[in-house]
């Protein structure tokens, strides 16, 4: 099997939307040869280049027409890359979580890195907001996107039926994790947290 067979497999395993650049793949082959592996497939159209170093592969939808490149897989990749944390901003978060239908007119996330905007083409810009590293470290990465999802709508707007929302949309293992970090949120959203990992029901 060649470089580029070995690269193909790998992509066909990960979501047609995620990001990836040649850090994915050097513990199939030297950088350089995995550089010319993914330069041979953008030009072949089966990849494309999203900016220097980041690919993606077309995407089509059968009213919109070709997609852009996802922000939320962009952050991921950068996060990869690079080695920084990086959480979702709260009105980010909020979004992503279906909490609200409230679209931000920018994509953020904070990060341990330095603060930047990246120009993602025909999508909303994402930026990238530096933040204390304390402050986005502690708790998984699941239950930070949900503190920040849960800050965003705040106490007052937190109706019974967006905590249900969460607790069917949220993976098992993403439950269990909220009961692990609680003592990282605020004590307003413990009851909260609890019913959404299946433990008990906030009381009204």
């Amino acid at each position: 099997m060649t470089l580029s067979d070995k690269i193909a497999l790998r992509l066909r395993r990960w979501p047609t939307e995620r990001v990836f650049g040649r850090f994915d793949f050097l513990d199939l082959g030297p950088g350089a040869a995995v550089g010319m592996a993914l330069k041979r497939m953008q030009d072949s159209g089966a990849i494309r280049r999203v900016r220097r170093g980041y690919y993606d592969r077309p995407r089509n939808h059968p009213v919109l027409g070709t997609l852009g490149v996802s922000p939320q897989e962009f952050a991921a990749a950068v996060a990869r890359r690079t080695g920084e944390r990086l959480q979702a901003h709260e009105s980010t978060a909020a979004n992503e979580l279906r909490l609200t239908e409230q679209v931000p007119g920018q994509v953020i996330y904070e990060t341990d890195g330095r603060t930047r905007e990246i120009d993602l083409g025909k999508r909303r810009p994402l930026k990238l907001k530096k933040r204390p590293l304390r402050e986005i470290a502690l708790a998984g990465e699941a239950s930070r996107f949900v503190f920040s999802g849960l800050r965003a709508i705040g106490k007052a707007n937190l109706t019974t039926q967006r905590v249900a929302h969460l607790r069917k949309e949220l993976k098992p293992e993403h439950r269990r994790q909220l009961l692990r970090d609680l003592r990282y949120a605020p004590a307003w959203m413990h009851p909260y947290l609890r019913h959404i990992a299946g433990v008990e029901k906030p009381s009204q």
